[in-house]
């Protein structure tokens, strides 16, 4: 068990290192999230330094080559790691730019695209679907062979690599579009790598590389975390609400393709998401990637009376009941799980609504 507690801490304490560090670099260099500048989507009233996400990318990267024996030498690839590397790496560099001059949309998307490029390139990729209901829908049908280097062929797999870059942009831009209040991204996804670690350690699963760098991300997002739970000191900025979409997305994909393992975990803001999109495409007659607005269920949980901190308590508390639901059902139970989720959302999404009529009539 060590072998997962130390590099846990190594991360946790590098990241909190790294936190205070990037806060005191970004409000020098002026690297800050200005409520003026977007007042209709902003909660804090002062400007808030950004670049967490690249104290969540060191901690994890330095706890991974920490512990690189332990997560090389199996089924993990060195050229996974690679990959996961490679591609936070661009989400860190677009990130900052974004953060520093305020990307429009049509550029602050080439970023995520490339990183999950990246990691498509690396050999990362979801070949197959286990149907809940039984059989396998088998994605890797269709390949190419572009070349083969040192014994490892690098090729085109169609459907798994246009499957696997949907995903993982899914992934992302969930994360990205949750990330609205203090804590909330960054101990959403603590708590979804502490599940997938929970998983992976299992003697049904038994993948102990997983399970390493589940943990080590979890451990990265709690160090953050002590400086990002309300009342924030410094924000995750782009670059980290998307990295921590990514790894969620990587996680499930290399931990034998837990696809409904990773929606369990974050089914309640994927639901979120898929709303504003078919509200913004289908009602408001505008792409789903610009400006975000304060119509998320996050900041509904505001308009009925949470406070701030007892909404980002309250959706920790959803993600860890249908995650754990994860550790003791079967695929087709898992299925039902998800209708379950369903319901849950529309019903809270119901009540949410009532509440902010009725507080608007009052």
């Amino acid at each position: 068990m060590w072998k997962y507690i130390i590099p846990f801490i190594l991360a946790f304490a590098l990241s909190a290192f790294f936190s205070f560090v990037l806060m005191k670099v970004a409000a020098y260099l002026n690297i800050v999230d200005d409520p003026q500048k977007r007042p209709e989507r902003k909660i804090h009233q002062k400007p808030m330094p950004l670049l967490g996400g690249l104290a969540i990318f060191l901690s994890f990267n330095l706890a991974v080559l920490f512990s690189y024996a332990d997560l090389t030498g199996g089924y993990l690839l060195t050229k996974y790691l690679w990959g996961i590397f490679f591609g936070g790496l661009v989400l860190m560099i677009g990130g900052i730019l974004d953060d520093k001059w305020d990307l429009k949309p049509k550029w602050q998307i080439i970023f995520p695209i490339l990183s999950a490029i990246t990691v498509v390139a690396s050999g990362v990729g979801i070949e197959y679907i286990t149907n809940p209901l039984g059989g396998i829908f088998y994605l890797n049908q269709i390949n190419f062979t572009l070349f083969t280097l040192g014994d490892l062929p690098y090729k085109i797999t169609l459907l798994a690599d246009l499957f696997t870059i949907i995903w993982m942009m899914g992934m992302m831009y969930t994360t990205k579009i949750l990330d609205g209040l203090d804590g909330l991204v960054s101990g959403i996804t603590a708590i979804g790598a502490f599940i997938i670690f929970c998983v992976s350690i299992s003697q049904e699963v038994a993948q102990p590389e997983t399970a390493t760098l589940a943990i080590i991300l979890s451990g990265a997002c709690l160090g953050f975390l002590l400086l990002n739970f309300h009342p924030a000191k410094i924000y995750l900025g782009e670059g980290g609400s998307l990295f921590a979409g990514f790894m969620l997305g990587v996680l499930s994909i290399i931990s034998g393709g837990k696809i409904a393992t990773a929606l369990l975990i974050m089914g309640i803001p994927i639901l979120d998401l898929a709303w504003v999109i078919i509200r913004r495409f289908l009602k408001e007659k505008k792409s789903p990637f610009k400006t975000g607005d304060r119509r998320h269920l996050h900041f509904q949980l505001l308009d009925i009376g949470f406070s701030h901190r007892s909404a980002v308590i309250f959706l920790y508390f959803l993600t860890t009941i249908f995650g754990l639901s994860t550790l003791f059902l079967e695929s087709s139970q898992k299925l039902i799980a998800l209708g379950v989720l369903v319901v849950v959302m529309i019903g809270l999404g119901l009540f949410v609504y009532y509440k902010y009529r009725k507080a608007r009539r009052a």
